[in-house]
C-alpha cells in the first residue's frame, strides 16, 4: 500500500508545509529542498534547527486540531527530500523518514 498525499504547501499559522502524506497510520510532514548543480550547500544542510522547530510546532498544531477526529492515525514523523541537479540537469532525489 502506498502514501496518500493529503496536501500540497499546506499553510499552518506562519509555517508551511510541503507535503502532507498518509502512509497508513502515519502522518507525514515533508520538507523538500532543491540545489542546482552549483550550490555550495546540500539541501537537506539548508534545513536549520529554525526551521524544523517551525515544522514541529505546525505539526503538532495540525496533530491537535485538523486530524485528532481520525481514530486510525497513531503518529507523526517529519521526512525531509533533497532534489540535487547534476550539470548535466539529471535530478539525484534522496528521501530520509524521520529525518528530524
Amino acid at each position: 500500500m502506498g502514501c496518500t498525499i493529503l496536501g500540497r504547501n499546506v499553510r499552518v499559522g506562519r509555517a508551511e508545509i510541503d507535503l502532507l502524506v498518509r502512509d497508513g497510520v502515519v502522518i507525514v510532514v515533508v520538507e523538500v529542498r532543491t540545489r542546482g548543480p552549483r550550490s555550495y550547500q546540500r539541501a537537506l544542510d539548508s534545513i536549520d534547527a529554525r526551521k524544523r522547530a517551525r515544522l514541529r510546532a505546525a505539526g503538532q498544531q495540525l496533530w491537535t486540531s485538523r486530524f485528532v477526529r481520525d481514530e486510525t492515525l497513531e503518529r507523526m514523523r517529519f521526512d525531509a527530500v533533497a532534489v540535487a541537479f547534476t550539470p548535466d540537469g539529471d535530478p539525484l532525489v534522496e528521501h530520509i523518514k524521520a529525518a528530524f
